[in-house]
């Protein structure tokens, strides 16, 4: 008989966003193998206070310091230990006693949270693909050095990294990134002159937050993906290809140098990459729908038009010269998506203002994280000037 083991102790940050709430029905329908040690959010407070009371972690934490009292009062009656303010989100990685910590913060907020998380030497399961983007370099060097996993949550990494179980002495000629396309594939610049948010938010495959639907739309969620594969896999930009692949079944592929490819298939569904990450090595049986091959009536892939959706040419333009160029990319396309939704620029105008900050903002060739935290700043006061 296999000898029982101790439960998982997990930390979600970002637990009341699309990833988090997907994370904790994962926890709940393997309540003998998962135990939530600490829940963040950074606006929801109710949900927070819900899930709270549900799952019963030993912390939690709420960024946006007006709402502590809130959580506090919800949370009275409970032996749960509440936390508030942007650097508590950090400073909870060292009391908290999860052994992994699932980073589903959205954008730049996850960089400090997981830099922590990985001094105390916990494993990191990766949903905030802008950590690596800004500061692919440091977070991969922290890793060897804490003897540190990251086990990739994003589905298309997720996918090559379980195509690469078992590869570890063989040599990768290419990495294959698919993508959707988004709502807007096959459409032109003229067809997007005037796109609706509603129109930017509905993706045709995936259920996801605001923020990176917005970025799918655009492709840049696709840019972000491919500087977070060169730190994850440790291959050149060159090597790194992505394919337009609209039935998102095919989540990610590996040539390798015998010519040989490697995919990883599944329906679109973002709890099979948290299931994995949670468990890996392990594979453990799950209640989630199943693929029926004879319902796949064709698997169709093409090339991206990076003229069209010009985020993809900029993050490979980051990602060759390097330094703080990819950071500041993603603080300038966090605040021009933030300007989008809130009807302040129009779709094609988030590439515009992704291109100018990179132009403007002073360049760093062998930044430190003082240099990245500067960078965001600094981005932000120049790409917010432009949009005046």
């Amino acid at each position: 008989m296999k000898e029982s083991l101790p439960p998982k102790k997990i930390a979600i940050l970002g637990s009341t966003g699309s990833i988090g709430t997907q994370a904790l029905q994962i926890a709940e329908s393997n309540p003998e193998q998962i135990e939530i040690a600490l829940l963040t959010a950074n606006n929801n407070a109710p949900l927070l206070i819900e899930q709270a009371r549900k799952f019963n972690p030993a912390h939690v934490v709420i960024a946006n310091e007006s709402k502590f009292e809130e959580v506090k009062a919800g949370l009275a009656d409970m032996d749960i230990k509440v936390y508030a303010g942007e650097q508590s989100l950090a400073d909870i990685m060292d009391i908290t006693s999860a052994d992994t910590v699932l980073t589903a913060m959205v954008g730049y907020s996850g960089l400090k949270p997981t830099i922590r998380a990985i001094q105390q030497r916990k494993r990191i399961a990766l949903a905030n693909k802008e950590t690596l983007v800004v500061a692919g370099e440091l977070i991969t060097q922290m890793c060897t050095d804490y003897k540190v996993n990251i086990i990739p949550v994003d589905s298309e990494h997720s996918a090559i990294f379980q195509c690469l179980v078992g590869e570890d002495f063989n040599t990768i000629d290419k990495i294959i990134l698919t993508a959707s396309g988004g709502p807007f594939r096959g459409k032109k610049r003229e067809d997007l002159l005037n796109v609706t948010k509603a129109q930017a938010l509905k993706h045709p495959n995936w259920s996801m937050g605001a923020k990176i639907t917005i970025d799918s739309a655009t492709l840049m969620n696709k840019g972000l993906e491919v500087i977070e594969a060169k730190w994850l896999f440790g291959v050149r930009p060159d090597q790194i290809e992505v394919v337009v692949h609209p039935q998102s079944i095919i989540h990610s592929m590996v040539e390798f140098n015998d010519g040989s490819v490697k995919a990883q298939m599944g329906l679109p569904d973002m709890k099979l990459p948290i299931h994995y990450a949670f468990f890996y090595p392990e594979r453990v049986v799950s209640d989630f729908k199943r693929m029926r091959f004879s319902e796949i009536k064709q698997l169709d892939f093409s090339e991206p038009d990076s003229e069209t959706f010009y985020n993809l040419t900029l993050a490979y333009e980051a990602m060759n010269k390097g330094g703080n160029l990819a950071c500041i990319l993603n603080a300038a396309n966090e605040v021009a998506v933030e300007a989008f939704l809130n009807d302040r620029i129009k779709f094609l105008e988030i590439a515009e203002l992704n291109a100018k900050c990179m132009q403007k903002v002073s360049f760093v060739k062998q930044p430190t994280i003082d240099d990245y935290v500067q960078t965001d700043k600094e981005t932000r006061i120049i790409a917010s000037e432009l949009l005046n």
